[in-house]
């Protein structure tokens, strides 16, 4: 099979259910030419037998790449399931993020060597949380109806974003005004090349715990000479309802996201060898 065009890269850690809904959404897309690989930041065996069950529906494009649990290392498990990515983009994916059928093709669409795309977000309250990891089925999580009584319902917070149309196309292209802002970016839904990707040695591992290793992969592809362009209403996601995360080490973190601002590197602390220059 030729390499596909875009490998999708699903963070998780311990929670099986709004793991499927995500790769169920992932499994009803309108192109089947990518791949998923699940990364996965030290699960228990739930979430493994889970994903070998979901293996044979996506015909050898799942893979399961796992880490040992040590805490909070996200930049980590992103790493070590790039490695595993075949794609010319990599879609990193947080596993509470349902997409819509039309996500992996509108990416693949927008894809642009010199950006980084970033995709909206949509938040869900507890209670639809609790009946998409039920196993709501898609058809009556997405039309344009359910999504409509939803927002009456107060059960998603907003709706345009969801919308195509002229006020979408608009939004894309103005925001190229914003295009050098790296607090746009949300490490939930954005998309890169995997060769900047690579170039900057991908997510920093010295970043643990909750908070600020999206942002610094952000200022690092900036600094390589990449930017910031709002991706299409069609990759918005449903980011299910969940508890904070701990934030004992944002501290810590924000030291080390300023001292990438001052530095202007592209490359990380610690993360991925880049490849040799020719």
């Amino acid at each position: 099979m030729p390499a596909p065009a875009l490998s999708v890269i699903v963070t998780t850690y311990n929670r099986p259910n709004a793991l499927r809904a995500v790769l169920d959404g992932l499994l009803a897309q309108s192109r089947s030419d990518f791949e998923v690989i699940v990364a996965d930041d030290g699960s228990g065996e739930p979430t493994r037998t889970m994903v070998d069950e979901m293996k044979k529906a996506f015909s050898g494009r799942l893979l399961h790449a796992w880490q040992e649990d040590r805490g909070f290392r996200i930049s980590a498990a992103r790493n070590l399931a790039a490695q595993r990515a075949s794609g010319s983009y990599l879609v990193f994916l947080d596993g509470d993020c349902v997409p819509r059928t039309h996500f992996v093709e509108t990416y693949a669409r927008a894809a642009h060597p010199n950006r980084i795309l970033r995709g909206s977000r949509v938040l869900c309250s507890q209670r639809l949380t609790e009946r998409i990891e039920g196993g709501l089925e898609t058809a009556h999580l997405f039309s344009h109806r359910a999504l409509r009584g939803h927002r009456r319902s107060r059960d998603i917070n907003r709706f345009s974003v969801l919308r195509r149309g002229w006020l979408d196309r608009i939004r894309v292209m103005a925001s190229f005004m914003r295009s050098r802002n790296w607090k746009r970016l949300r490490g939930c839904n954005f998309m890169v090349p995997a060769s900047a990707y690579a170039a900057v040695g991908g997510c920093d591992e010295s970043f643990e715990g909750w908070g600020y290793e999206d942002s610094d992969l952000c200022i690092r592809l900036m600094n390589l000479g990449l930017r910031i362009w709002q991706a299409p209403a069609q990759t918005c996601v449903l980011h299910l309802w969940h508890r904070e995360n701990a934030r004992e080490f944002k501290g810590e973190n924000l030291a080390r996201l300023q001292a990438t601002l001052r530095s202007g590197r592209t490359l990380p602390t610690r993360g991925i060898m880049p490849p040799a220059s020719t």
